[in-house]
């Protein structure tokens, strides 16, 4: 374990107990995230688990019980049920995939119902009890009411990830966080102190390995003297289901919000060539434009293998593109992207089915 001490010393303790300082002219935190937890409900990641248990189960739960409706619930619920179990997700807010496009939640939850999956949404949680043949998962309306009991074999907690920052040391050079334990930059990027940093899951945006990544290469750059800088409104998202769900960008809710004035388009994969070929339909792909400028705000998919296409989107988005500028480039087909094309021409109104 490493604690701050002050500037350029850290305190290195071993797991044989022993201890050393460190020196250094800069010290960089990336110390990462861990599953958040309920109140009330012990995981001992064997029956009760979070997404790190979920990955090791010996053998296939008949009955599994899903807290959480986001991205590590539905990653996990969809890769068990096709496994075989019998999948049930709990969400205490009344839609799935908080925080994405109402339309993309719309159609996933479409479609894993259509796999198997069952939605228990609305519902708050207040106990699980271990039985030594089953657990006993209660719950009530999240409005308020009656409370039910859902049997299962496994329950995974699915609820989000908290920073993973106690014990740093922070004070020692006047580095704070906030009551969520992200750590607080002074500069609104990465600085904490002098030649103290922080970067990925323990700082604000979105708790993403990719993000990390371009937090860490910035870091380095601007340890080195060096412009370091990440755009957080263009890293994009990836749900890895089946199929997967991908955006980057802004929702159709925050610019309602925001009062912007926008222009959408939805092209299915159902009218895409090469979709149709593989027999995999499900999804669309969803672009919105500024109405006045045409420049892209956002785009949303849902289907098989959108992780790859939204990188095209980012790329655009990077360089300030108009949705025109995607449907006068020219896509090979037959291929899943030229449905990205065919939602930009949409845009204009001229899509055409491939």
């Amino acid at each position: 374990r490493g604690k701050i001490l002050g500037k350029g010393k850290v305190e290195v303790k071993g797991l044989d107990g022993k201890t050393q300082t460190l020196n250094t002219k800069n010290i960089v935190i990336a110390t990462g995230s861990e599953p958040a937890n309920l109140p009330g409900i012990e995981i001992d990641e064997e029956r009760v688990v979070t997404n790190v248990g979920a990955l090791s189960l010996t053998s296939i739960p008949k009955r599994l019980v899903l807290i959480g409706a986001g991205v590590i619930g539905l990653e996990m619920g969809s890769v068990w049920a096709r496994l075989g179990s019998e999948v049930t997700v709990v969400e205490y807010l009344d839609r799935v995939m908080p925080g994405a496009d109402a339309d993309v939640a719309k159609e996933a939850q479409k479609i894993f119902k259509k796999q198997g999956l069952n939605f228990r949404l609305g519902m708050k949680v207040t106990g699980v009890e271990k039985l030594k043949s089953k657990l006993k998962l209660s719950m009530e309306p999240a409005a308020g009411g009656e409370t039910e009991v859902l049997d299962a074999d496994v329950v995974i907690v699915a609820i989000g990830r908290k920073p993973y920052t106690e014990g740093l040391g922070l004070e020692a050079v006047g580095g704070t966080t906030d009551k969520r334990g992200v750590v607080q930059v002074t500069d609104g990027h990465f600085k904490v102190a002098d030649g103290v940093w922080a970067v990925g899951d323990c700082i604000h945006g979105p708790m993403l390995a990719h993000k990390a990544e371009d937090d860490g290469t910035a870091v380095a750059e601007l340890i080195a003297g060096k412009a370091g800088h990440v755009n957080y409104d263009l890293v994009p998202s990836v749900v890895y289901t089946k199929p997967e769900m991908a955006w980057v960008g802004q929702t159709e809710e925050q610019l309602k919000e925001a009062g912007v004035e926008y222009v959408k388009s939805k092209f299915p994969f159902m009218a895409n060539s090469r979709a149709r070929t593989n027999h995999e339909t499900d999804g669309f792909v969803k672009m919105l434009a500024d109405k006045k400028t045409d420049r892209i705000l956002g785009v949303h998919m849902v289907g098989v293998g959108v992780g790859e296409l939204i990188a095209e989107i980012c790329v655009a988005m990077e360089f300030g593109a108009a949705s025109e500028d995607i449907a006068r480039t020219c896509h090979a087909h037959p291929t899943l992207s030229e449905a990205v094309r065919q939602a930009a021409m949409g845009i204009e109104g001229w899509t055409m089915q491939m």
